[in-house]
């Protein structure tokens, strides 16, 4: 899929004054268990603890002056939340959230505290997004989309240019999926550039729609369970991000719920970084063994893309 560069460069001139450039230090223990080199892009640093601010701010930048007076509805698992209510605060835009009934508390006090009108609806991500969807439809405020939707997915891909201005010597990208907005824009903007990079996506073997998709070679849907990664608990992926992946993903990885649990704790304590499910499935999928291949002797980047990990939870992993 051929996009626009001028599209990509306005993103990301845009998306860099309201973001922090996240830090990307290296791991030295995981560095030496794989023989290779591996650094930690810790999205988790991010304002609203997530990388969700960057394809929301995108988004909601791009609306036509009537579009913003509309106002926008979006629904989330809790991170895209976060990310549409503080950029409808930034550009003076009300927001309204849908969130699934099971969405960690911390999560929705959070989208609370950033001004947006939070509505629990649904048992996962899926039925939040049909009722989300169809209030759209009668309300005339504008549906934005977690991931299927090229102002966000080109905003999320910010995250892909920072890794190449701070190392563009890598090798591999490691990059968690829901829907797959992230690793989509991640794949937008560093092949373009540096074709020949790995892109590794993961999910989890309880939801697993993207990965599925790309077995299948067409849009299926996949949840046998609920996972921890519940920022990637997405059985459906999206159209365009499909249509994007298929062409630009290299190797896929699915880890199990204890692996996920495993590195959660990893991450905490070894690394010293504050990881929820989804943020902590890159790692999980290094400390699965499964990528040995890939990580010896080359550079790799893994992306810790959340930390808004509901605090019970953690008790309860830890």
């Amino acid at each position: 899929m051929l996009i626009s560069e001028s599209i990509e460069d306005k993103a990301f001139a845009a998306v860099e004054k309201i973001v922090i450039h996240t830090p990307m230090p290296p791991s030295s223990i995981l560095s030496g268990r794989k023989n290779g080199e591996i650094r930690l892009k810790l999205e988790n640093l991010q304002k609203t603890g997530s990388f969700k601010l960057r394809g929301a701010y995108n988004k909601l930048r791009n609306l036509t002056p009537e579009e913003k007076k509309r106002g926008v509805i979006a629904a989330s698992a809790g991170n895209h939340a976060q990310g549409v209510a503080l950029a409808g605060k930034m550009l003076g835009i009300k927001a309204r959230i849908f969130m699934p009934e099971t969405a960690p508390k911390t999560k929705v006090e959070a989208t609370a505290e950033y001004g947006a009108e939070v509505v629990l609806v649904g048992k996962n991500f899926d039925e939040t997004k049909q009722a989300a969807f169809g209030e759209a439809k009668k309300t005339g405020e504008v549906f934005v989309s977690p991931f299927d939707d090229l102002d966000v997915i080109v905003g999320q891909g910010t995250i892909g240019t920072e890794i190449l201005q701070d190392w563009p010597e890598v090798d591999n990208l490691i990059v968690p999926i829901g829907g797959g907005g992230l690793i989509s824009g991640i794949a937008l903007a560093v092949k373009k550039v540096k074709p020949e990079i790995q892109l590794i996506g993961v999910q989890a073997y309880g939801v697993h729609g993207m990965i599925s998709s790309i077995w299948n070679n067409q849009l299926v849907e996949n949840r046998t369970n609920r996972t921890l990664a519940d920022g990637c608990d997405v059985a459906l992926a999206g159209e365009l991000t499909y249509d994007i992946l298929k062409d630009y993903i290299d190797e896929t990885v699915l880890v199990e719920e204890q692996e996920i649990r495993d590195a959660i704790e990893y991450l905490l304590k070894k690394e010293k970084v504050l990881a929820e499910g989804a943020g902590a499935l890159s790692t999980a999928a290094i400390l699965s063994g499964s990528l040995d291949h890939l990580l010896k002797g080359k550079k790799t980047v893994a992306v810790v893309s959340g930390g808004n990990i509901d605090i019970e939870l953690l008790k309860s992993l830890v």
